[in-house]
């Protein structure tokens, strides 16, 4: 069988099902595929899921779609940005894998990310809003960086986000994801925005919160 351009977890959908929808899940800095998948089981049984691992290997089981360097001073530079276009560029070509492989409705598909993994997601959904559906966008932010010359003149009106983060976030701050909001509605793109008092993670609250959202659209 022919190697996808990156590996990954499969949930099946538990019903019977042609075209089942599809939600990818994209991990954060420093975890892999195993991490997200955890909530496989409790998502909405007529999905596909799939949990991507990221490229970069940091070693000791922890892979990253780009590098971070945390030790730069000028925000900037805070992330390589070659590599997290690179990063996008691989994410693109696996979802076109997945479609071809699982023969899913290229109607709905989800993309669900956290912290690094939610910086692809929107960028990603921005720029091939024909690709996506819906972003569960968790514990990120929107890095302007990476999104395409022309992405303004997409048409954003099939697409919606569900962002949300935790308000003492020690690793992304919460400031950073206020803005998300208002970026979004700039560009007509319909969102919900939550706050949790938990810190770089997903509150039981918050996966609650989101598996409703999703379930409302399938």
């Amino acid at each position: 069988m022919k190697q996808l351009s990156l590996e990954y977890l499969v949930r099946q959908p538990k019903i019977t099902i042609e075209n089942p929808p599809l939600l990818i899940m994209l991990h954060g800095y420093g975890s892999n595929e195993q991490d997200l998948f955890s909530f496989a089981d409790e998502l909405p049984d007529q999905l596909l899921v799939i949990s991507a691992k990221a490229p970069l290997s940091l070693g000791f089981g922890s892979y990253a779609w780009y590098t971070i360097h945390f030790d730069s001073s000028d925000a900037s530079k805070f992330s390589d940005i070659p590599e997290a276009k690179e990063a996008l560029s691989k994410i693109n070509e696996f979802i076109d894998e997945i479609i071809e492989k699982y023969q899913v409705n290229t109607n709905n598909i989800f993309l669900f990310g956290f912290s690094q993994g939610t910086i692809l997601s929107t960028a990603f959904a921005l720029n091939h809003p024909d690709k996506v559906n819906h972003v569960i966008a968790l514990s990120g932010y929107v890095n302007p960086e990476l999104l395409e010359d022309n992405f303004k003149d997409n048409d954003f009106t099939k697409l919606d986000f569900f962002v949300s983060h935790g308000s003492v976030d020690q690793v992304i701050p919460v400031e950073w994801a206020r803005k998300t909001p208002a970026f979004l509605n700039n560009l007509g793109i319909k969102n919900t925005y939550q706050e949790y008092q938990v810190g770089h993670g997903v509150a039981p609250q918050n996966f609650h919160d989101l598996n409703l959202w999703i379930k409302e659209r399938l």
